[in-house]
């Protein structure tokens, strides 16, 4: 079984490609995958959601340049250039940095 750190660190790293693969959903153009997620995205906003879970992800890029990620179901990173911090629902926070991550 994996630690609660390399867990969260690959949260942050899946939670950030949302943000980089989707963009914004306002006048934007969607598409949908065999998995059931559709994306919209505009390069500065997006919005994901997964049909088979009902779980919807959305990203907003801030004015420095980092992306912050939230899903439905409580989960938050604010991420850029590999590095981030993740909030999950139940109040773990997980920092991912140039030198390691942890979680507490």
């Amino acid at each position: 079984m994996k630690s609660r750190a390399s867990v969260a660190a690959m949260l942050v790293v899946a939670l950030g490609a949302y943000g980089v693969a989707s963009g914004g959903a306002h006048g934007a153009e969607c598409a949908s995958n065999a998995r059931g997620r559709t994306a919209c995205g505009n390069g500065n906003e997006g919005a994901m959601v997964n049909r088979n879970t009902g779980n919807v992800v959305t990203t907003q890029k801030g004015p420095y340049g980092a992306n912050t990620t939230e899903s439905s179901r409580g989960g938050k990173a604010v991420t850029k250039n590999g590095k981030g911090v993740y909030t999950a629902p139940g109040g773990t926070t997980c920092v991912r940095t140039a030198n390691g991550q942890e979680c507490r």
